[in-house]
């Protein structure tokens, strides 16, 4: 009975990290991929021979949550706790400064990815200056997920799941369900290549500043979505242990997304982009090191030619149809981290 009771709380568990995760496994994966890509020759010879870890485990941050208390803050901000709508373009983007003046339990409360991302970028750099492949490979993963939560604007917002507007759900409908539905349409492709940043603070806020302008319309557009849908069909209602559960129906889900039209692939690409930026950027800082001297062998005439090979399918949107995105692979098997 016991095992049974332990492998039921295995499931629950890992139910809550897909409906709570930010962009879902599915879009990590996706841009921390796409972000290899990206990068240019002197570091992406490495990333692509390491792709599997660093695609797989960018969902490792989420999974931290079930287990680490103070995981969770780090993932968002919620801007309207730390003074109304113009919040993000006010607080002090130094932590010291921040802390001086919310103080540390406020910020654990409210969320703090802008900041966490600079601790994080600060690790990774270290990692490249001590040549360390492995801290090189885990905060490289690690970055990419935080940096991918930042660009979701309901990470930016006491309204979350849409609960505080009646439109509870609308967390997983906008960032997991929708690229779940809808990936195969997305270009995965832009002519983005890695850049330096020289303020990649003030980059970080940016980007958490674009995403929360952008709920406005991301809740008025379900509101529009709405009117054409009965409750029975705009959701899939189920009785659970004596209580009703409502989760967005596909055919909702797929209105909805009619109505925001680029929105979510736009977010996913620039996602991919900031992560290629933060570590190229860690590693310009971290002295430039000769990444190709920390495999265990040096690549092969095959590697190259297969990474050639797939950066031209990349850059034809191709990956997709070539069984070449890792996201989809490992989506049938979760937990294989």
């Amino acid at each position: 009975m016991k095992r049974h009771r332990f492998y039921l709380v295995g499931i629950i568990g890992f139910a809550a990290i897909i409906l709570l995760s930010s962009w879902g496994f599915l879009v990590h994966r996706t841009v921390n991929q796409l972000a290899v890509y990206q990068l240019p020759k002197s570091m992406q010879t490495f990333f692509y021979l390491q792709m599997d870890y660093v695609v797989k485990h960018s969902v490792r941050p989420d999974e931290r949550r079930n287990t680490d208390q103070t995981e969770a803050p780090k993932h968002f901000i919620d801007a309207e706790a730390y003074g109304g709508d113009s919040a993000l373009w006010q607080m002090p983007t130094e932590w010291g400064a921040a802390v001086a003046r919310y103080t540390k339990d406020t910020l654990e409360k409210y969320g703090y990815v802008p900041y966490w991302v600079m601790v994080m970028k600060d690790r990774l750099t270290e990692a490249f200056r001590q040549k360390n492949r492995d801290s090189i490979l885990f905060y490289a993963a690690d970055l990419g997920h935080y940096v991918g939560d930042a660009h979701v604007p309901l990470h930016t917002t006491l309204n979350y799941d849409g609960q505080l507007t009646g439109q509870k759900g609308l967390h997983s409908l906008w960032e997991s369900t929708i690229p779940e539905l809808h990936l195969k349409e997305y270009k995965l492709y832009n002519r983005y290549r890695a850049k330096y940043l020289a303020d990649p603070e003030t980059t970080i806020w940016n980007v958490v500043r674009t995403s929360y302008t952008l709920l406005d319309d991301l809740l008025q557009e379900e509101r529009e979505a709405s009117k054409g849908f009965a409750d029975s069909v705009k959701y899939n209602i189920q009785m659970r242990n004596g209580r009703e559960s409502k989760r967005y129906s596909a055919a909702f889900a797929r209105a909805y997304a009619a109505r925001l039209d680029n929105t979510v692939n736009q977010r996913l690409l620039h996602s991919a982009n900031r992560i290629a930026d933060f570590w190229y950027t860690c590693w310009v800082d971290g002295g430039k090191p000769d990444l190709d001297q920390l495999l265990d062998a040096p690549p092969t005439k095959a590697q190259k030619r297969k990474l050639k090979e797939e950066w031209k399918l990349y850059k034809k949107n191709q990956l997709l149809q070539n069984n070449l995105l890792i996201a989809r692979k490992s989506a049938a098997t979760p937990g294989d981290e």
